[in-house]
């Protein structure tokens, strides 16, 4: 009997985080209370870094997101236009492509964060403003790359994925105490929303 060489078995390739290139603008003064531009750009890209940790699906590396952060007043108006409800939200998604597209798309999509809801539904939950303002980033970023919160198994899909990227920046489970989506939202042909 000869013996074989065995066939080298190669490692499954390391799960790496794509980088993303962040388009970040300002639209309201407001958000100068966290700071200047290159610090809520340290914030988002965090937020971004653990969010893209534990996406199922990954984008194109180097793939463009945008990030609005703006006021109520703006965002009311946005929410009207593109879901037809005419109030202020805390974020809103906009994917530049479909799921099955992501991961050769080089536009992810754009975010939109209003100051005065984020900085009141932290007041309301005792929630630091930056830890709630990584926390929608890490929402946001879980729509642009097809996560959805539309049924009860999408929520808590959705809830699962948010809490672990929270739990790598060190953000306690903003989900402990609150009850998940019971109601199914209204289908829309309109891009995906927070």
């Amino acid at each position: 009997m000869k013996d074989r060489p065995r066939a080298r078995r190669s490692a499954p390739p390391a799960k790496t985080t794509p980088n993303l290139v962040l388009d970040i603008r300002a639209q309201s003064r407001r958000w100068r209370e966290l700071g200047n531009l290159a610090s809520l750009r340290a914030l988002a890209g965090e937020a971004l870094r653990a969010g893209l940790s534990v996406a199922p699906r990954r984008p194109l590396d180097g793939a463009e997101l945008s990030l609005l952060l703006t006021d109520d007043r703006r965002i009311r108006i946005v929410n009207r236009d593109w879901r037809g409800f005419d109030k202020a939200t805390n974020v809103l998604s906009f994917p530049a492509a479909p799921p099955e597209r992501i991961a050769k798309s080089p536009l992810l999509g754009d975010i939109v964060v209003a100051y005065e809801t984020v900085a009141r539904e932290a007041q309301a939950e005792g929630k630091s403003v930056p830890d709630h303002f990584r926390h929608l980033v890490v929402h946001g970023l879980l729509h642009l790359l097809g996560e959805d919160h539309e049924t009860e198994a999408e929520a808590r899909r959705m809830e699962a994925l948010e809490v672990e990227a929270l739990a790598r920046l060190g953000i306690a489970d903003p989900y402990a105490d609150a009850e998940l989506v019971s109601e199914a939202a209204p289908a829309s042909p309109e891009p995906s929303r927070s």
